[in-house]
Order: C-alpha cells, then structure tokens, then sequence
C-alpha cells in the first residue's frame, strides 16, 4: 500500500511547476476516482458489469450518460452520469441534484458553524479553492442540517432530571423588512450521571406563562417525568408553567440577577453600602439567619429604596429555596452562571452576525454551536458525586429508580 501512494505521488509530481499544477492533477485524480465509482454503482444497480451477457433481456440496460458539473475543493469537475433505461439508477456517492462534493459541503459546514457570514465563506472558498460558492449556495448547503434541527429538538429525553436551568439569550432576526428581537430560550438539563445536556432551544418574541407551558409540555412528551429542582432568571410566566407541568419541582431563582436588577436603582455612591448588606442575605449560613439581615436590610433601606425590598420580598420563597440544601448543592444552583456560560460560548459564535434573515438562520447557527460545545461537555460537573448523594436524601423515591438502574 505504501509502494502505491509513493508511485501514484511520483505520478501527479510529473510536469508539476506550481501549486495550481498540483490542484489541477489533483482535480483530474478526483474525476477519474468518482466515474470510477459511478461505473461500479450502476454495475451493482444492473446486477452485471459493462458488455456482459448477463444483461441481455434482463429488462433494464444502460442507457448514456448525463452531463454533470461538480463543484469540488480542487474546482469544477465535468463528470459523466450513467444511466439505465428505466430511470431508476440515482448515484449514491453524489446524488442526483448535488452540485458539490461532501467534502466541500463539509467545508462550508464548518465554517458557518464557526459563525461565518455568507458573504466571508464566499471569499474563503474562493480564495483556497477558486470555486465560486453564492450566498444562496451556502443557504441550500445549511439547510440541508434542518432535519438534523428537527430530529435533535424532538429526541428522547431522560426519565428525571435532577437539575434544570433556564435562561434566554437574544439576537436580532428580519422580520416582514424590519429588525425585531428575538429570544432563544435554553433548557440546559444536569442528568444523573452529572453531565450538562441541552434539552432544547426555543425561539420566540414574548415569553409568557403559555409559552414556558408548551415548553414544560415538550419535555414531558419527550420522556421527562420529573424535575427536582429548576434553576431560573427572571424569566416571565415560568413558575406557573412548571408548577401545572411538574407540580413537585423546587423553583431557584438566580441570585445574581435579583442582585443586578436591585442595583439599577442605586446610585453609584450607595452602591457598595449596599450591596454589602444583600451579601449578608444570600450568604447567610441558614435561612433563618437571611430572614434576620433582610428584616436589618429593610430597617436601613427600606424607606429610600422601597422598589428593592419589594421585589425580594414578592420573590422571597423562590430566591431562598437553595437554603434548603448543604453546600454542595448550593454552589451550584444559587445561580444560573452554568447556562451563562453556555450562553457566552454562544456568543464567540454569533457576534459577527449583527441579524439573522429568518428564524431558521439563527436555529442553524445555534444547533452547529451547540454541537461543538457539547464536545466538550465529557466530565459531570465539579463535586456532583456529593450533590447526588445528598439529592438522593432529599428526594429518596423520586431518584431511587434511576440510581438503582
């Protein structure tokens, strides 16, 4: 094998002066090696080869050729198509109405994935390539991965999920010639073995208690049977959904953002005092401890900045839930930073893109991002084997069927 590939790079080496000599050698190699292909497909399609006896009166035959061009990584190659008499025979290494190779396929692909406008993949292929690829190329080429959307955003999830989180992430998308924001809201899920898994990614303008319900509802009729505890910004119209859908989970509202909307009616001079006094709150060792600083906290700020006490007042049931559990568990859902930084690998993707020209644009890119991500999501997440071992206490039958499995 080795004795081959040397002769066959002696032989493309012949009469090479440039890099576009090797391309071209290259390009005729491709050529040759897919009619080759062809010939052998449609072989097997006839159930005999070329000029054998063994077609006479079989009641199908070859029948020409089609004319077809190829657009390849070594440029435009003219190839030769058989055909049969009865028009069923369609090649299967390049199917009929394909234009490219899988090879260049998989370029554009990758690049989109990595966040590439149309427009940079265009002068990219043709750079490398000198193959003219059209921004309406790369959209067939994309669209191609919409069923991969499709079955993805529908799979079988797990039986249980001990922890969710919830949050949105949003981006600009054309709508009807003008620009509108959008919301892809994530559910990233923490199963039993740990690891983080995307359970789904939902594009909307307004979210709403019917909204987050056919959310809620997906899940359940994907397979998920129980959430023990759910981890959310705050996101409108959540609690109730998931309250009708999964009555028995633990709702946790993010610390970080109740901090971040109190701060927007503070002033920067008041700002330190401040939020030194709400980190007694939310890092007090026993809910009764927090209930004692937010009654001081209150007693301080209470008649300057009454919008504050409020909101931790109207929230208070869902910003405390976590003090229910030891530490381990804490850490991990007091805030949503887990789908945060989920979201900011997101962003490395998209923030060349100032605006999507459809919804499916942006689900495409997302999906391609989320892959990748996902790639590296192969450890569980930091200290899970004693956040299992205490929600299996907390929760004892609720998780006993899948520890035990």
């Amino acid at each position: 094998m080795q004795n081959e590939t040397n002769w066959l790079a002696k032989e493309l080496a012949k009469d090479c002066r440039t890099v576009e000599d090797i391309q071209e050698k290259l390009k005729d190699l491709f050529k040759n090696t897919i009619q080759h292909v062809f010939e052998a497909e449609i072989d097997n399609h006839l159930g005999y080869k070329k000029h054998d006896n063994e077609g006479d009166h079989s009641g199908n035959s070859r029948n020409g050729y089609s004319q077809k061009t190829v657009k390849t990584k070594f440029g435009n190659a003219e190839l030769k198509v058989p055909r049969d008499r009865k028009g069923e025979f369609e090649p299967q290494i390049i199917k009929k109405y394909e234009t490219t190779s899988n090879g260049l396929e998989d370029q554009i692909i990758g690049l989109y994935a990595k966040g590439m406008s149309t427009r940079d993949i265009e002068d990219h292929i043709q750079d490398l390539y000198g193959i003219e690829v059209s921004p309406a190329m790369v959209s067939k080429v994309t669209d191609k991965i919409m069923p991969l959307i499709v079955e993805w955003q529908s799979r079988p999830l797990d039986r249980v999920y001990p922890i969710v989180f919830l949050d949105a992430i949003h981006f600009k998308v054309r709508k009807e010639n003008r620009i509108v924001s959008k919301a892809a809201y994530s559910v990233l899920g923490i199963n039993i073995s740990g690891h983080k898994e995307i359970l789904g990614i939902w594009i909307g303008e307004n979210e709403s208690a019917s909204f987050w319900l056919g959310v809620c509802n997906d899940l359940k009729n994907r397979g998920v049977q129980d959430i023990l505890i759910a981890c959310k910004d705050g996101l409108s119209g959540f609690s109730e959904a998931i309250s009708t859908v999964f009555p028995q989970t633990d709702i946790q509202l993010c610390i970080i953002h109740q901090i971040r909307n109190s701060m927007k009616y503070v002033s920067y001079k008041e700002q330190k005092g401040i939020m030194a006094d709400l980190k007694k709150i939310y890092q007090a060792l026993t809910l009764e401890e927090a209930e004692m600083e937010f009654s001081n906290f209150k007693e301080k700020w209470g008649k300057k900045h009454p919008i504050i006490i409020k909101s931790w007042e109207t929230n208070w049931l869902e910003l405390t839930a976590y003090f229910s559990y030891p530490a381990e568990i804490r850490r991990l859902i007091y805030t949503t930073n887990t789908i945060e930084g989920y979201h900011r690998q997101l962003r490395k993707v998209t923030k060349t893109k100032t605006a999507y020209p459809t919804d499916d644009s942006l689900r495409k890119i997302i999906y391609l991002a989320t892959m990748e991500i996902s790639k590296k999501w192969t450890m569980p997440v930091r200290g899970w084997k004693e956040c299992i071992s205490q929600l299996a206490i907390y929760y004892g039958e609720r998780l006993e069927a899948e520890l035990s499995a």
